[in-house]
């Protein structure tokens, strides 16, 4: 027997809407949509236009009461902004919720809703708007006091005592390639130093602790109580960082102390300060020994620098003999970029007036020929007041101390120079006699040391390098190749590059 199952077609019954008599499928009002909607609004009560805070500074939007949020175009973040702007929206169940597009400068933030509601017994409504906020410019009160440039929660204060900024000009490049000057409100500069003014502790704690990385210092803490809240028990303080670099530099003569020199594998107590990093390097001009002295061998064993570079003679190199390995004394461990050679000099100023010459040896025997002008100090004519230098005997004392060879005059080096750096504070390069002759000073030495070359940004000077010079005059001046040279990057405001 065969059985057949036939569709089963389910049919409703229709009625008609009580307000316009449309036939619709029965509900709980007996109304159509239509009818609805002109009996009950969801939306009542919901703003249908608003109003964001933004901040230009930092890019960031006002979330009420007080918190500003960084937030992008057509993000998750702005969007809950948005909707907590609404206030009546926690009234009705919210489906959907999008952005629409409008141009990035017209200042207008549109967002689509989809809300639905129950209305007339138990029946459920929903409905799309628009909600249109208008993009207010408000400034945060971070940017507020960083523009204010006189808020301030913690200063870190940076000195050293000596009488030239040179190690300021290279502490200032290192802070600009590593940019650690991030979140600084303010930059002074002080007779002995520069100071950095930050908005929180934590800032001015990495500033402190980059230093401690890159040169040898120490630092004290010291806080002063501003505001004290009786009722909640908090306390607001001001903080200082007191950061002392050593008073030792490039080219600077140094006596040491002899407990120390006798740590530092009995060097002989007069050096030279070869260069500065996280340690002091130092070198015996007559044996070529080196060492390393640290922040704290420094400051449990402290010494000074015998004279400033002002005191600094000019000498004629009037015979060089390099002397053989064979012949060198024995000494561990010794630099192999330099060679150990003795010279006869004489004083520039006394040129045709005397024929006195100076017997000296020094660790620049590569560099120097018969004919060349070096910089040294002359021990005979000097009067010392030094406790270290007293206890070094009469016949170990050298007679002069060569330094550094002059490459030059200084007027042909600034004009051949084609690259410059960037800086942090004006304050710093104030124009006066010292600090042109510091920073000209500084700007030689990164001609001449490849070391300290390789801790600076150096950038391309396009006025100068436009400039058809004659390279064939003075190739024995040091120079920066090209390929050393960053090209400085600006970003104008007219897409076009049109200048006016």
């Amino acid at each position: 027997m065969d059985f057949s199952l036939g569709e089963t077609t389910k049919t409703t019954n229709l009625i008609l809407c009580c307000q316009c008599g449309t036939e619709i499928e029965p509900n709980a009002s007996n109304m159509c949509v239509s009818c609805i909607r002109t009996q009950v609004d969801i939306t009542e009560g919901i703003p249908k236009q608003a109003v964001l805070y933004f901040c230009r500074n930092c890019n960031r939007y006002l979330q009420p009461p007080s918190t500003w949020v960084s937030a992008q175009l057509e993000s998750r973040e702005l969007l809950s902004i948005c909707l907590k702007k609404l206030k009546g929206i926690n009234k009705v169940r919210l489906v959907d919720a999008g952005f629409v597009w409008t141009e990035p400068h017209s200042m207008r933030i549109k967002v689509k809703l989809t809300v639905q509601k129950e209305v007339m017994n138990g029946a459920v409504l929903q409905q799309v708007f628009v909600v249109e906020f208008t993009v207010n410019n408000n400034m945060c009160d971070d940017c507020h006091r960083v523009e204010a440039k006189d808020f301030w929660r913690a200063v870190v204060q940076i000195r050293q005592k000596t009488d030239h900024k040179k190690t300021f000009f290279f502490l200032e490049q290192l802070i600009l390639k590593h940019k650690a000057h991030a979140n600084t409100v303010n930059i002074k500069a002080v007779h002995d130093g520069l100071d950095f003014f930050y908005s929180q502790k934590q800032d001015a704690r990495k500033l402190v602790d980059f230093l401690v990385n890159v040169v040898p210092c120490r630092y004290q803490c010291a806080q002063e109580l501003v505001s004290h809240d009786i009722r909640n028990n908090t306390f607001t303080y001001k903080y200082t960082f007191s950061v002392e670099i050593v008073p030792i530099c490039k080219d600077n003569i140094v006596c040491l102390p002899p407990k120390l020199a006798q740590i530092l594998g009995n060097i002989s107590p007069i050096c030279i300060c070869t260069h500065v990093t996280q340690t002091v390097h130092l070198i015996d001009p007559n044996t070529l020994q080196v060492a390393d002295v640290s922040g704290t061998q420094f400051w449990r064993y402290p010494f000074v620098n015998l004279c400033s570079p002002k005191r600094f003679v000019e000498f004629m190199v009037m015979q060089v003999d390099i002397i053989p390995e064979k012949d060198r004394p024995h000494r561990v461990p010794v630099s192999n970029k330099h060679v150990l050679a003795d010279l006869w000099v004489s004083k520039v100023t006394e040129n045709g007036l005397s024929d006195h010459q100076y017997f000296c040896r020094t660790h620049l025997g590569h560099l120097l020929s018969p004919g060349d002008t070096v910089y040294g100090f002359d021990f005979t004519n000097a009067n010392l007041n030094n406790p270290d230098l007293e206890k070094v005997k009469a016949e170990k004392l050298p007679d002069v101390v060569i330094v550094k060879k002059v490459f030059g005059d200084k007027t042909t080096r600034n004009r051949k120079r084609r690259w410059k750096l960037k800086h942090l504070h004006d304050d710093l390069h104030m124009e006066t006699a010292s600090n042109e002759r510091d920073y000209t000073d500084f700007l030689e030495d990164l001609e001449e040391d490849q070391i300290t070359r390789q801790h600076v940004n150096i950038y391309k000077d396009k006025s100068k390098i436009a400039v058809d010079t004659d390279d064939t005059e003075d190739e024995d001046l040091p120079q920066i190749s090209l390929q050393e040279m960053l090209d400085d990057l600006h970003i104008a405001d007219d897409p076009m590059g049109d200048e006016d």
